[in-house]
C-alpha cells in the first residue's frame, strides 16, 4: 500500500509540474498572426530582402523566435525586453525602467542597429527577429504594465471556470477560446484600408506602447467575483483583434523603412 501511494504521489507531482501546453501554443498564435499580417504589407523588394536575412525561417515563425530562446543563456540579455512599465499618470520617460533594457528602448536600439547596415549577417538576423517580436509584445496592453502587479500576472482570475491570471487571459486564454488557427485569426483581423494602414504606421514605438496604456482601464474592468468568460471575451476581443492588426501593419512599416530602396 505504501509503495502504491508513493507511485501515485509521484505521478501526481509529475503531472502538475508539466507546462501548460495550451498556454505555450496559443501564446505563440498571436505572434504568428502579426507576422502573417505583416507579410501582406511588405513592399515586394523588402519581402525578398527580409526573406534573405531570415534564411530558412518564415516571417510568422520568426515572430515567435524570441520566446523560443528564453531558455538559452546566450540570450539572457533579452530577458527584460518583453515588457516596459509606464505607471498610471506618468510617461515612459517619467517611469523607472529595467537597467537591462525594456521592450521600448530595446526596439529603438534594434531599429537603429538594423538601419546602420554594419551588422554581420548572423547579428542582423538575430536583431531582426528580436525587433519583430518586440513590436508584437508592446501591442498587448499588459506588456506595458503599471508597475504594481507584474503586468497582470499577479491578478488571479477564473477563466471559463479554470484558474488563470489576467496576463494569461490576454496573452493566450481569449485567443485560445476562439479555436481559430493563426491564419484564420489573421484573416479575421486584417480589415484595413490604405488610409488606415498609413495612419497606423505613423508614430514611434513609444507612441504605440502608449496606446497600450490607454487600453488598461478596459483590461482591468473586472467583475467583483473575478470570474471571466464569454461576456468578458465579447467586450474585449475587439481590442485584441485591433492590436494584433496594428502590430502586423507596423512591423511591415518598420521593415519597409529599414530595407526599402
Amino acid at each position: 500500500m505504501k509503495h502504491r501511494f508513493s507511485t501515485l504521489l509521484f505521478a501526481f507531482l509529475f503531472l502538475v509540474s508539466l507546462p501548460n501546453q495550451s498556454e505555450a501554443r496559443w501564446g505563440q498564435i498571436g505572434h504568428y498572426v502579426t507576422g502573417y499580417v505583416a507579410e501582406s504589407y511588405l513592399d515586394d523588394d523588402v519581402k525578398a530582402k527580409v526573406a534573405a536575412v531570415l534564411g530558412d525561417i518564415t516571417l510568422p515563425r520568426a515572430c515567435v523566435w524570441m520566446d523560443d530562446i528564453r531558455s538559452d543563456s546566450a540570450f539572457d540579455y533579452t530577458r527584460t525586453w518583453h515588457w516596459a512599465t509606464i505607471e498610471d499618470g506618468k510617461t515612459y520617460e517619467g517611469t523607472e525602467q529595467e537597467p537591462t533594457g525594456d521592450v521600448i528602448s530595446a526596439s529603438e536600439e534594434m531599429i537603429a542597429s538594423l538601419k546602420s547596415g554594419t551588422l554581420s549577417p548572423e547579428q542582423e538576423s538575430i536583431n531582426l527577429k528580436l525587433l519583430i517580436h518586440m513590436i508584437g509584445d508592446m501591442h498587448m496592453p499588459l506588456h506595458v504594465g503599471n508597475g504594481t502587479d507584474r503586468g497582470g500576472n499577479q491578478v488571479r482570475v477564473q477563466w471559463m471556470g479554470d484558474n488563470s491570471n489576467l496576463h494569461r487571459v490576454w496573452d493566450s486564454d481569449i485567443i485560445n477560446s476562439l479555436q481559430m488557427s493563426y491564419m484564420e485569426l489573421a484573416r479575421e483581423v486584417d480589415f484595413m484600408d490604405a488610409e488606415t494602414v498609413t495612419m497606423w504606421q505613423s508614430g514611434t514605438v513609444r507612441d504605440w506602447a502608449g496606446e497600450s496604456v490607454s487600453y488598461r482601464d478596459a483590461v482591468y474592468d473586472l467583475p467583483e467575483d473575478m470570474r471571466l468568460g464569454y461576456e468578458y471575451r465579447y467586450y474585449k476581443k475587439d481590442i485584441i483583434f485591433k492590436r494584433l492588426a496594428q502590430a502586423g501593419v507596423r512591423i511591415a512599416g518598420v521593415l519597409n523603412e529599414i530595407y526599402g530602396s
